[in-house]
């Protein structure tokens, strides 16, 4: 590893020693990786290196087979989803992740955690994205790919998190799609929000990030800031290589 993401700072999130897996399949190996607080954290590598993994065992979705996840200085290790988004976390998952047979309306409401106020971060969220006020009534589903992803990144407004997590967000959608939810998250995070970023246009991770990691066979390469991107391990590694 070449170049190592600063420890000297407190850490909004801590993998500390991950392994884990599906059933008797391993997909990540000891991994150790760190999100500085209110800052942007790119997390890259093909497809299959265990990207969406290491946001399932951050969110809370899958448990590690040994080593911790640490959230704002707590141990979350054995913590569901939902405990950990109470203390701030948020993941927006690849596949938009919204209630595609309920209107806007109802799936702003159902993002938004019991214990936010009635209106908590909805007018931020519809500022945002002003086509989800027009489009209250209408059934999510029927929305075009852009306006689902939106409505699926406007969750992050209604939680108020301290930590975001973002698996894929431009996946499927036009340039002047992408560039207004890389805005929203661009806002989010001048606001003091954290983001790690699992993203498949490499150049706009880098553009935004602070920081960098590259996975590649389960194990974490390279880290690192993002100016000192190793660009020829980067090819290398979406090549199949290490």
């Amino acid at each position: 590893m070449s170049a190592t993401v600063d420890g000297s700072g407190p850490s909004m999130l801590h993998l500390e020693s991950v392994e884990a897996g599906y059933g008797t399949t391993v997909v990540l190996r000891d991994i150790d990786l760190r999100v500085p607080a209110g800052s942007v954290v790119a997390l890259l590598g093909a497809n299959g290196a265990g990207k969406t993994t290491s946001l399932r065992i951050a969110s809370g979705l899958l448990r590690p087979l040994s080593g911790h996840v640490v959230f704002n200085g707590h141990d979350v290790t054995r913590m569901g989803a939902s405990q950990r988004a109470s203390l701030g976390m948020c993941l927006i998952p690849e596949g938009r992740g919204i209630f595609r047979h309920l209107t806007v309306s109802e799936n702003l409401e159902l993002f938004r955690p019991p214990w936010k106020p009635a209106n908590g971060g909805l007018d931020a969220a519809i500022s945002a994205f002003p086509v989800l006020g027009s489009r209250r009534n209408q059934i999510a589903g029927s929305l075009s790919g852009g306006e689902q992803q939106m409505l699926a990144v406007a969750r992050a407004y209604l939680s108020g998190p301290k930590l975001i997590l973002a698996d894929e967000l431009s996946m499927g959608l036009s340039p002047i799609v992408v560039d207004k939810i890389y805005a929203s998250l661009q806002q989010l995070n001048t606001a003091g929000v954290g983001l790690l970023i699992v993203e498949q246009y490499v150049d706009r991770a880098l553009a935004m990030a602070d920081y960098v990691y590259v996975l590649v066979h389960s194990r974490i390469v390279w880290s690192g800031p993002a100016a000192e991107m190793d660009e020829a391990l980067l090819t290398e590694s979406y090549l199949g290589g290490a």
